[in-house]
């Protein structure tokens, strides 16, 4: 049975390659992971963004060559870096930088070195009204560019009710994005269409977010947001997380083996493109 992490981080200062074993060893078989800001890459200029996409793309490259997990990758400017540039680079070249991150990003799936693009979006901490537009008109790049590109966003915002959810629907209605090609990470177990608006929800693995996304039905997906920081071993949830929750959901009787072949197989496989045997 294949077991998807659907939203991984690793860094090359971490654990890297032995967190992608750990999930293996546990029974995790596929892995989105998911490009986060490193250390000793400092953006400045948009094609600064190319170094840090291929810390991603290396690490990637080293768990396929040293386990046998299916490993995809996304890449994007991570929201916090519009907030993080603003003050030393000003308002204009911020929004340069960005986009043309998200410009590389998109030509990286293209090539087929990524899967898609993500993680993009906007902060989930206060910012100015200003930040907060810019962080909007980037998001909405990439997911333009990721219809123009035929793969899948991966969206980080702040915590999502309806009201948001719908919000960011609209958005992809905007570019003409199909709505279950945006994957919002890190959601509760807002899986019915009345909660999510038609986006795809990547669930946060705690038991009780599985066992409330299950008792309404199997049109979610699961993670881990594993961080790979040293300072914070296991956060946000431990690498094998995934496989050891769908496990005990399934001899619990809370996920059936059709909910299990749905979460982990049919819905990655349609949301991403990708082959789930």
């Amino acid at each position: 049975m294949p077991i998807l992490d659907d939203h991984m981080h690793l860094r090359p200062e971490g654990k890297g390659v032995e967190a992608l074993k750990e999930f293996e060893r546990a029974g995790g078989t596929h892995v989105i992971l998911c490009h986060l800001p490193y250390k000793g890459v400092k953006i400045k200029i948009g094609r600064d963004f190319r170094k840090q996409y291929q810390i991603s793309l290396d690490l990637a490259e080293k768990c396929r060559r040293e386990t046998s997990v299916k490993v995809y990758v996304m890449l994007g400017p991570y929201p916090g870096h519009v907030a993080w540039l603003w003050d030393s680079l000003g308002p204009e070249a911020t929004l340069q930088a960005m986009n043309e991150g998200m410009e590389i990003a998109a030509e990286l799936v293209r090539e087929g070195k990524a899967l898609g693009i993500g993680e993009i979006g906007r902060p989930h901490f206060p910012v100015s009204p200003e930040i907060w537009a810019a962080s909007n008109e980037t998001m909405k790049l990439g997911m333009r560019l990721a219809k123009e590109a035929g793969c899948t966003v991966q969206l980080h915002t702040e915590s999502a009710g309806p009201e948001v959810w719908k919000e960011l629907a609209e958005m992809a209605d905007s570019v003409g994005l199909a709505r279950e090609k945006v994957v919002k990470h890190y959601s509760g177990p807002a899986i019915l269409e009345s909660e999510n608006h038609g986006l795809f929800p990547s669930v946060l693995s705690s038991k009780d977010n599985i066992i409330a996304a299950a008792n309404k039905g199997s049109r979610f997906m699961m993670e881990t947001d594993f961080i790979d920081d040293p300072r914070r071993p296991g956060a946000v949830f431990a690498p094998a997380t995934v496989p050891k929750r769908t496990k005990a959901m399934l001899e619990a009787g809370i996920f059936t083996e059709e909910t299990a072949a749905k979460v982990h197989g049919e819905w990655p496989g349609k949301i991403y493109g990708i082959d789930m045997e």
